[in-house]
């Protein structure tokens, strides 16, 4: 079990984790939060219909890693060219960001803060971290959060395609962008094995 994820009797998974480990998760758990922000208004509504309808932006996000967490819904390979379709197409994702933008960053909020609950949660299992064991709908948001952590990552380090992952393996222990690489390789072997378990 340690460092990778295992089923557990009726549904969920489970994986060992360290005190290092259980931190670096949690601190980027955190991290993530800050940048997705806290919704529209910051604050819970007095009015819960207006809250369901409030729009969201409508315009893509500034920082790099909101783009990649919040794409445009249109354009992408395959895509007409020119002035008038790229302007349709932003017209089209202007209006798409505008009614679901809210939505899905309220979700990888959820998800974000179930991994943080669940870590704090934790009872130490002797000196050396502890196991988390997760129900089935938890392990699905672990899934999800753990991807927007590796796309958060990836896309600070200018990851676009797989040889970009390759170079990766061959930076030099003194490059700065080390113990990135090793947090972005590390989440995603635990993503996948977390995927893994929940193959039917």
């Amino acid at each position: 079990m340690p460092g990778h994820f295992e089923p557990i009797p009726g549904g969920g998974a489970a994986v060992a984790l360290d005190d290092v480990e259980i931190s670096i998760i949690r601190s980027l758990a955190v991290q993530l939060l800050e940048l997705i922000g806290p919704g529209p208004g910051g604050e819970v509504s007095d009015d819960p219909l207006a809250e369901l309808f409030a729009e969201g932006p409508s315009e893509p996000p500034t920082d790099a890693v909101l783009r990649r967490l919040f794409p445009d819904a249109y354009g992408g390979p395959g895509a007409p060219e020119g002035e008038a379709a790229q302007a349709e197409r932003d017209a089209h994702s202007s209006e798409f960001r505008r009614f679901t933008e809210n939505d899905l960053r309220a979700g990888k909020r959820d998800d974000a803060l179930v991994v943080i609950r669940t870590l704090d949660a934790l009872t130490p299992a002797g000196d050396h971290g502890a196991v988390l064991k997760l129900a089935q709908d938890e392990s699905v948001q672990w899934m999800r959060a753990l991807n927007d952590l590796r796309l958060a990552i990836g896309t600070r380090l200018d990851i676009t395609d797989e040889e970009d992952t390759d170079l990766l393996y061959r930076l030099p222990d003194e490059d700065p962008r080390k113990p990135m690489v090793m947090a972005y390789l590390w989440l995603g072997g635990l993503q996948e094995t977390l995927v893994e378990t929940l193959m039917p």
